[in-house]
Formats: C-alpha cells, sequence, structure tokens
C-alpha cells in the first residue's frame, strides 16, 4: 500500500511523544517550511552503502556497533567532545575487529540526536509545575517557565549543530585520522592509565606489528584506502516527525523517499503502535531504519512490525533492539528470536542494554550500574547463540568525556562518585573506560564463537 503514503501521511494517524505546547504554531509551520528549503544532512547513496553494510550483518558477516549521546546538548556542543566519542568507537571498533574477525559497522548516536520521550509531560518542583526538559531541540533544561517553554527556533538550531558535527565526523573518517597506523594515539588521557587501557596498548601492539607485516609485502593506506579511512554513518530517533517530515526528499537516482537528517533512524519503544504516526512515516522512507523491543513485546507484535516496516524482507533495511533489563532477558528475548527465525525474515538483532538497567540512587542520581549492563549484554550473546541467530549488535548511550554517571566498571565508581562529573541532560553514559571494558567482554564472547571454527579447521 505504499501507493498511498506521503511524508505527511502521518499527520492522520495518532502521535505520541509530540510537542504540542508551543504557543505560536504559526511560528512552528514557517520554520518547518524553512528546513524543507535547507540542504540535506546526509545523502540517498550513503544510507544505501549502511543498508548494505547492515545486511552483511543480518547474514552473520559483520558486526554492528551504534554508540553515541543520550542527548546531545546545545552547551556540550564542541570539536573535542565530537573528536573523543568518534575516536572512543574508533576504539572499541578494533577490539570488536581483531577479536570477532569481522567487519564492525560503525554508526553514531550524533548530528541529530537532540529529542527525548519524557514519561510525564510536567514537571514539579516545589510548588513549581513547569513542562518536562525535553531536548535542546525543543526546550531548555533550566528549571524556569522561559526555558521550558517550547521554542522553534531550536529546530533551526539542531540543524546547524548537526551540520557541522557531520562535516567534522566526515573529515575524521575519510581525512587520515582514522588510520590504523595511527591506533597508538587513539587512546583517551583518562583510559590510558586504566587496566581498560593497558589491555588496549597490549592490543595495539600486536596490530602495529601486523601493520608492519602488511606494508612489508606491499599492502599500504595508498594500496589498501580501507587501511586510511572508516565509513562512518549517523543515526538518531526519529521522533519529533514534522522535523523528519520536513528533511525528507525525493532521491533523484531512485525516486525514493529518504529522510536526509541521518543515515539511519529508529522508533522508540513508547511510539511504536502499528496504527501510530511513527510507524506511518517510517514505513514510506527507504533509509535504514530501527525499533526498539522492550519486555511488553509478544512475537506476534515483531512479525507485524515487520510487515509494516519491511513487507520486501529487504536485508539490511531493519534494525530490532532488544531493550529489556539484565533481570528480564533471559524470558523475553528467546522468543522474540524464536518468531523472527521461524518467519524466514531478514533482520539485524541487537541489544540496547542501557534503558533497562536505569534505577535511581540514594542520592538522587539517576544512573545505571555497569555489572547490569554488562549481564545484560553476556546474556543477549549467548541467548541468539544457543536460538541460531547471529548477535548482531549493540546500542549504548555513551561519550569520550570522562564522566561519572554509571556505577561500577574497572574504577569501581561509587554511588558518591556520581556527583562529580555527572553531566548529562538526561539519562547516565558510560564513560570512555566502562565503554572499552564493555568492548572486551564483547570481543571476548564473540572469540569463543570462532574458536571451533580455527580448531576444526586445524585438525582436517
Amino acid at each position: 500500500m505504499m501507493e498511498h503514503w506521503t511524508p505527511a501521511s502521518w499527520r492522520s494517524k495518532p502521535a505520541k511523544h509530540l510537542p504540542t505546547d508551543y504557543a505560536d504554531q504559526a511560528a512552528l509551520a514557517k520554520v518547518e517550511q524553512t528546513l524543507r528549503g535547507m540542504p540535506p544532512l546526509v545523502f540517498a547513496g550513503e544510507a544505501r552503502r549502511l543498508k548494505s553494510l547492515l545486511g552483511d550483518v543480518a547474514d552473520g558477516r559483520a558486526f554492528l556497533l551504534q554508540g553515541g549521546d543520550c542527548a546531545e546538548s546545545f552547551k556540550e556542543f564542541h570539536a573535542d567532545n565530537i573528536r573523543d566519542t568518534f575516536r572512543l568507537i574508533l576504539q572499541m571498533a578494533v577490539v570488536l575487529t581483531f577479536a570477532g574477525g569481522k567487519p564492525v559497522v560503525k554508526v553514531g548516536r550524533m548530528a541529530g540526536q537532540f529529542a527525548k520521550p519524557r514519561s510525564a509531560p510536567i514537571e514539579t518542583q516545589g510548588d513549581v509545575t513547569l513542562p518536562s526538559y525535553r531536548g535542546d531541540i525543543i526546550n531548555g533544561m533550566e528549571f524556569t517557565a522561559e526555558a521550558r517553554t517550547p521554542d522553534p527556533q531550536r529546530l533551526l538550531q539542531a540543524y546547524g549543530q548537526s551540520a557541522a558535527t557531520l562535516n567534522l565526523l566526515r573529515a575524521f573518517a575519510g581525512g587520515g585520522y582514522a588510520d590504523l597506523h595511527n591506533i597508538h594515539r587513539w587512546n583517551l588521557g583518562f583510559v590510558a592509565g586504566s587496566p581498560q587501557g593497558a589491555r588496549y596498548e597490549e592490543l595495539s601492539d600486536k596490530i602495529s606489528e601486523s601493520l608492519a607485516f602488511m606494508e612489508a609485502i606491499g599492502v599500504t593506506p595508498e594500496s589498501h584506502p580501507s587501511l586510511h579511512q572508516v565509513d562512518f554513518f549517523t543515526s538518531h530517533e526519529g521522533l519529533l516527525l514534522g522535523v523528519e517530515e520536513a528533511m525528507t526528499r525525493v532521491d533523484s537516482t531512485s525516486g525514493e523517499w529518504y529522510d536526509t537528517s541521518a543515515h539511519l533512524l529508529w522508533i522508540g519503544e513508547r511510539t511504536r503502535e502499528l496504527d501510530g504516526a511513527h510507524v506511518e512515516f517510517f514505513r514510506g522512507i527507504r533509509n535504514p531504519i530501527g525499533v526498539k523491543c522492550g519486555p511488553s513485546m509478544e512475537g506476534d507484535d515483531v512479525l507485524r512490525l515487520m510487515d509494516a516496516l519491511n513487507p520486501k524482507n529487504e536485508s539490511g533495511r531493519l534494525t530490532l533492539y532488544g531493550r529489556f533489563g539484565y533481570d528480564k532477558i533471559e524470558d523475553r528475548l528467546p522468543r522474540l528470536l524464536r518468531a523472527t527465525k521461524a518467519s524466514g525474515r531478514s533482520v539485524v538483532w541487537a541489544i540496547d542494554p542501557m534503558h533497562g538497567n536505569t534505577l535511581t540512587a540514594a542520592n538522587g542520581y539517576k544512573t545505571r550500574p555497569f555489572d547490569r549492563i554488562l549481564a545484560e549484554v553476556k546474556s543477549f550473546v549467548e541467548i541468539c547463540k544457543a536460538e541460531g541467530v547471529h548477535p548482531g549488535g549493540v546500542h549504548l548511550e555513551m561519550t569520550g568525556q570522562n564522566v561519572t554517571e554509571c556505577l561500577g566498571g574497572a574504577r569501581a565508581l561509587a554511588e558518591g562518585d556520581l556527583a562529580d562529573r555527572y553531566h548529562t541532560h538526561c539519562d547516565p553514559r558510560l564513560n570512555g573506560e566502562q565503554a572499552l571494558e564493555l568492548a572486551f567482554l564483547v570481543a571476548e564472547k564473540l572469540k569463543e564463537d570462532r574458536t571451533p571454527v580455527r580448531r576444526q579447521a586445524a585438525s582436517t
């Protein structure tokens, strides 16, 4: 029924978690019209390239690493912060590739991850009640009436910041910064002196030795550009459908509609209703897309969403992100894996171990215990292996900054440490050391899958 779809057809469907309290709807419409005339942030050919790579993930030939800020902010927008998160993703990808023996598809939660759904539309402090903070693209974090009033002009500021972020990411990815010969230079300062930093340096030495051997036999960055540059893609939750509609354009090559705000967009756990506005919008864009799958999802729900979002069963089109919680995944994930496997559909299964493991510490800080995050990732890999499904990837909220937002990790951050560098505007993020520790854990699990193959090869 694609002939009945348009970028605006979502407006006839029930929509959840969209801000409706703009004081001046005419001003909002004017800003959205301005965005329609702005240059695309990404290009259809790039989105098709990502879809092809995700097809390799779906077929078990690659691994997806997706990560970045919970919600980007205007205040923390800085080239160093972008560089540090990009560099952390490179570090993690090297760890995963070396152990898993498979290429890693690198996708950042960057250049557009501004809006966040909230459980309550209002917030009360003392005897004052104001609209909830919903991300810098909508309103401000400060608890004042002025800051919490949605402002359409923020949409334009978010577009400008996304464009600048993408320019820098493209320069890093293609301009030599990502050259494997720089692998020792990628270690973040605060990580370098940690146990994970030592493990990373040991791995870097092995890779450097391999690079020296390859150069000796003529394999150089000049002859093999993949040693000098990387494919790097952007993603965000496609929550603000007015913005996504404005950024959706017809591709002159294929004649199909692409959302040019990001290479990959996903539907959140709170907006995945089959008859809702978000599913309606997503079914028509040709980007690779994702859906978050929480504890309430059943096998039939997954199959109906796949029918709506990927009716042609295109490889690389759809990624499903489990987000259950460490104590629920063993009960909920297997039935979903069995449903998709039995249907014969092509899909990437990845794990979001962040959202199901959030709690409030005794001192009032929202946090996530690192051991629970590790436990859910470990369970994901083991359950997928038991069900005969490729554990396709991880989706993380993380930062290259030295923050103290998640409990535990190698430095055993305690509740009393959270206040030291708690900088997030929304949900707690893994810092660089914790993210790298997680990468080593996943790498070890992937390496276990390779070991029987090597042993069998040695015995033949």
